[in-house]
């Protein structure tokens, strides 16, 4: 997204109760339950539901007893989510596992051996964002389509009037109206959320709407020819019963909402070794502190791996015309040095290899405020700014 002029810019996000997002979540479950009972376990988890079955399938290298447990986490995960309906319910549903043992010619060139350090767990580019826009350094767009199904969801579970009726499936789109590249309101929202099939669309507009209101600044709502709730009718048959889900098909709601370059790969369900996860990770960690160090307004940075293949093979920032006396070359290389970006380092550095991976599966992994006692979402940290600004002044 360009950083200049008039425009308007749209980003979507989808709930906790989105088919694709309930899979995200079954994966994530079944992670952190290998990581919980081995650090350096394995896991590559995909996950399909439809109509009252779930399929587990993918590779795994960790202790036998957690596979008895991993039908039971899963039940829990989608009874936390809220979904105990006739074709979706976490009592009924067919819960199946295919995991099987991690390849050994991956185990090979992923592991640690005699002087070879850990490899990367595939070959790819991953790429890390932050934006002024928020005090998060998210893309606004994406930071109300997200935080706008947070607070109906927050309603929703704690029994408030705002959320009476409402089911877990929904999807938002918001579109922010641009002015000399900053955002200055909303030009349209969508929100389309499952609900009980006794509830009316204007009563549903009006607590979609009452919301919307609790979570954009002040003078940000739309005008209400632009605001569209539910646009099709009704939404009673939604989440995996509606529709089928799997693992790993929401990236772009995962990550900056098209706001910035994505490398293609997803996160849920894989473990730390998979840089596709955590050399995003990083990707952000460097990104934001750039910004939090006051060396940009805006910080794309690229990071490619290969198989089996300890270092980065490239560093890649871009400050896109708003870097602060900052040359983008010295940059790439400082980040290099002060962060081991080996997928080792990564993990250690971001404190990686723990069961935390559950509550990054929906509303986005970026962006989040870390909660304290679960010492999760390190990678929103932005303790090398200070380090960054000093390096740079040596």
């Amino acid at each position: 997204m360009r950083n200049y002029g008039d425009f308007l810019f749209t980003s979507e996000s989808v709930s906790e109760g989105h088919p694709d997002k309930v899979a995200d979540r079954i994966s994530d479950t079944v992670l952190d339950a290998y990581l919980e009972a081995d650090p350096e376990a394995r896991v590559a988890c995909e996950t399909l539901v439809t109509t009252n079955r779930v399929v587990l399938a993918g590779e795994v290298r960790g202790p036998a007893a957690v596979e008895k447990t991993l039908i039971d986490r899963a039940r829990e995960a989608i009874k936390d989510i809220g979904y105990d309906q006739e074709g979706f319910s976490w009592k009924k549903a067919d819960i199946v596992s295919h995991l099987h043992a991690q390849s050994a010619d991956i185990a090979v060139g992923v592991d640690s051996a005699g002087e070879k350090d850990e490899g990367a767990g595939d070959q790819g580019i991953m790429f890390g964002f932050a934006t002024r826009e928020t005090p998060e350094l998210m893309p606004a767009p994406l930071f109300y389509a997200q935080t706008l199904l947070e607070r109906i969801r927050d309603y929703r579970k704690q029994g408030d009037p705002r959320g009476a009726g409402l089911l877990p499936d929904a999807k938002s789109q918001v579109t922010l109206r641009y002015v000399n590249g900053k955002p200055v309101g909303v030009n349209s929202i969508v929100v389309s959320t499952q609900h009980e099939a006794n509830m009316s669309q204007d009563t549903i507009r009006e607590m979609v709407k009452q919301t919307a209101r609790d979570v954009l600044p002040e003078g940000w709502m739309c005008p209400d020819h632009e605001f569209y709730v539910n646009p099709t009718g009704n939404f009673v048959i939604g989440g995996p019963d509606g529709d089928a889900g799997v693992t790993g098909r929401k990236i772009i709601v995962d990550t900056y909402g098209g706001a910035a370059p994505h490398g293609g790969g997803a996160f849920s369900g894989k473990d730390p070794t998979k840089v596709d996860r955590s050399a995003a990770y990083a990707a952000r960690y460097l990104a934001k502190n750039v910004v939090a160090a006051d060396l940009a307004d805006r910080c794309t940075i690229q990071l490619s791996y290969a198989i089996g293949v300890s270092r980065p093979l490239s560093v890649y920032v871009d400050l896109d015309g708003t870097g602060k006396d900052v040359d983008e070359a010295r940059l790439g290389a400082l980040l290099n040095e002060i962060m081991d970006l080996s997928p080792r380092g990564i993990r250690q550095h971001l404190r990686l290899n723990r069961p935390i991976y559950s509550k990054t599966a929906a509303y986005g992994h970026f962006g989040r405020i870390p909660d304290p006692a679960l010492d999760n979402f390190t990678w929103e940290n932005t303790d090398l700014a200070a380090k960054l600004k000093s390096a740079l002044n040596r």
